[in-house]
């Protein structure tokens, strides 16, 4: 149920169209729907202003296939589903035209998402910035990338401008300070995140990422630098979290003062 959706629900019941009876039983049993392997919060969209969004990693083509019957049947409108394979993502496609022949899942590849339903124009304050410090990054970069895209925000992709080469950095100063909220996504040490930190007025999300030799410990060295960063305004989400950070970056870009 979405804020729209529920509107109608409370007018009925308003109009003597659905009884209170009838509306409680509504309310009780619509916060999820149990699928057996997966309870499927019909209410968060409600609560959140996002509906569920589905992980597909671990997940089988016939799992995700039954939690994406089951939110089309809730009305939901776009989907989102992370962490998704190919083999998968072919297979969910090849189900959708059974609820409808407009039905297709759009896949990104470097992102590994899958998109079902149009991606709204953006409605949000200003700009997103993603930024990487290399181009191993990307991958991470489109997941946080698409979900801000999805969640209705514009965002401006810059990408490895790493700490390597800092004047590639730097000729991109204006396009920086245009930012609402910058995601700085960056393995090896992490240095990015600090680096831009100390060059804008605005949040920046750090993002660290599993890239990187030895003693970078699959992200575990980005992201103690980030979490040490001397920089004021800089927020951290966890290793390789492309969709969190481009999740809070849409709330930044969507909260009026």
């Amino acid at each position: 149920m979405n804020k729209k959706q529920a509107l109608e629900f409370l007018q009925e019941i308003r109009d003597g169209k659905l009884s209170p009876e009838e509306g409680l039983l509504k309310l009780t049993t619509e916060p999820f729907e149990d699928l057996g392997y997966a309870k499927l919060d019909t209410h968060r969209e409600l609560r959140k202003g996002v509906p569920e969004v589905i992980y597909g990693a671990g997940k089988t083509s016939e799992q995700i296939i039954g939690i994406v019957n089951a939110m089309i049947q809730k009305e939901q409108t776009l989907i989102l589903i992370t962490r998704l394979s190919e083999e998968s993502a072919e297979e969910v496609d090849g189900w959708l035209p059974s609820k409808g022949p407009l039905l297709r899942l759009v896949y990104h590849k470097d992102a590994r998402m899958g998109v079902i339903g149009d991606i709204p124009k953006p409605d949000g304050i200003g700009k997103i910035i993603v930024a990487t410090g290399g181009t191993s990054d990307i991958p991470v970069a489109e997941e946080a990338a698409l979900t801000a895209e999805a969640l209705g925000n514009e965002v401006v992709r810059l990408y490895d401008v790493g700490v390597a080469g800092l004047h590639r950095l730097l000729r991109y100063l204006d396009v920086l300070n245009e930012a609402q909220v910058v995601i700085s996504i960056a393995g090896m040490e992490g240095a990015l995140t600090s680096v831009i930190g100390g060059l804008v007025d605005c949040p920046v999300i750090g993002v660290p990422t599993s890239v990187g030799y030895g003693a970078a410990y699959n992200g575990l060295a980005a992201l103690l630098s980030m979490l040490n960063s001397c920089a004021s305004g800089v927020s951290v989400v966890n290793i390789d979290n492309g969709f969190g950070a481009g999740y809070l970056a849409s709330m930044i870009n969507h909260k009026k003062i």
